[in-house]
């Protein structure tokens, strides 16, 4: 069974993908801010619109043990493009990690 907040955010999904192309990003770009939304969305039950701080220094922090910090900072800016562009939310104060 889908749950409302996984319909809305493939509602989103589907405008970040429209947002990508707007703004002129090259298609792997594209391909791996979409696969990194998806990521993000499953692993907080696709109840991202309001992810405090705290929750994103935790994911953010527990990806590190796994993937480099290249890789964690595409992450990284594919959320912050979601959250400026689709839910025209300003990005929480997130430290550097």
């Amino acid at each position: 069974m889908t749950s409302s907040s996984e319909i809305d955010f493939k509602q989103n999904d589907q405008t970040h993908l429209k947002h990508l192309k707007l703004k002129g990003l090259q298609p792997k770009t594209i391909e791996a801010y979409a696969r990194v939304m998806r990521l993000i969305g499953a692993y907080f039950d696709y109840q991202i619109d309001d992810l405090s701080e705290s929750q994103l220094t935790d994911y953010f922090s527990d990806l590190l043990e796994s993937h480099s910090w290249s890789s964690v900072k595409f992450d990284l800016y594919g959320l912050k493009f979601f959250y400026t562009y689709v839910l025209n939310k300003p990005w929480p104060a997130l430290t550097p990690i």
